[in-house]
């Protein structure tokens, strides 16, 4: 750790700044970006191969943990240009991604999980991953998914929830076989031909299943429900944030099988 970065047109810092910004260089480096301490602790408990940290000496707490990586210097001008945040206790690692499938879930014996049908925001996503991880959900499935999972805005919303609850992506058809074939009820949320979450009985083996705002669940979700479900909507508008749903919805779980 002796030689100190202090250029941004260093071809490591650009390299690290295009796979912050890059979505294909993502997938093609199979590498992405994880910033902050609290973020990398949950990252390095899931196991994942840490392939480089940049830390800026200025910003470290005392007691980080340093994992066995390449570990390179940054100034606090560089550190400033590499982060999105300025309170992440100078530390921004690199790491090779890894991709879950349906198979590799381990589920509990009453198994919660959250599936959405093509969520684009990674704000969404990021704070479904932080209700998932609060609520103890088993799983969440990203069904045809148009955000990158590994989208440093995900990250930061999750605020590393995304390495705490196992995430996979994949299509609509094969989560509906997964679930069908595990005997886990599918409960669709939708305005038409549906009941109050609180009126559902979520007691037993569950998947919550949430569109996007804009057009809601495709009619392949809804012929698979065992169930369709909504949230009352008392005044003038007629939706909630997908993500509030998702945890009002997920807190409702949790309330039947705690009562």
């Amino acid at each position: 750790m002796e030689q100190v970065i202090t250029s941004t047109k260093n071809p490591r810092i650009k390299n690290l700044l295009a796979l912050q910004q890059k979505s294909a260089e993502r997938r093609r480096a199979g590498l992405f970006v994880v910033e902050g301490r609290r973020e990398l602790e949950h990252c390095l408990e899931a196991g994942y191969e840490v392939v480089e940290l940049y830390v800026c000496p200025e910003l470290l707490p005392a007691d980080v943990r340093f994992p066995d990586a390449d570990i390179l210097v940054v100034s606090p001008a560089v550190y400033e240009r590499i982060a999105y945040r300025g309170t992440t206790e100078g530390v921004v690692a690199v790491v090779r991604t890894r991709h879950l499938t349906l198979s590799d879930l381990q589920l509990s014996a009453n198994p919660l999980i959250v599936v959405l049908e093509s969520v684009e925001k990674p704000g969404n996503l990021g704070a479904i991953l932080r209700s998932a991880d609060a609520a103890g959900a088993d799983a969440v499935v990203v069904c045809d998914p148009l955000t990158d999972l590994y989208n440093p805005n995900l990250i930061r919303a999750s605020i590393g929830a995304i390495f705490t609850v196992p995430t996979v992506a994949c299509s609509s058809a094969e989560c509906i076989g997964y679930l069908k074939d595990h005997g886990i009820q599918i409960l669709t949320a939708q305005l038409q031909d549906s009941h109050p979450y609180y009126d559902t009985d979520m007691r037993r083996p569950t998947a919550i299943v949430m569109g996007t705002e804009s057009t809601g669940l495709t009619d392949q979700w809804r012929q698979a429900a065992t169930a369709h479900i909504r949230i009352p909507m008392l005044g003038r508008l007629d939706s909630l944030n997908v993500s509030v749903s998702s945890a009002i919805l997920l807190y409702e779980a949790v309330r039947q099988r705690e009562g």
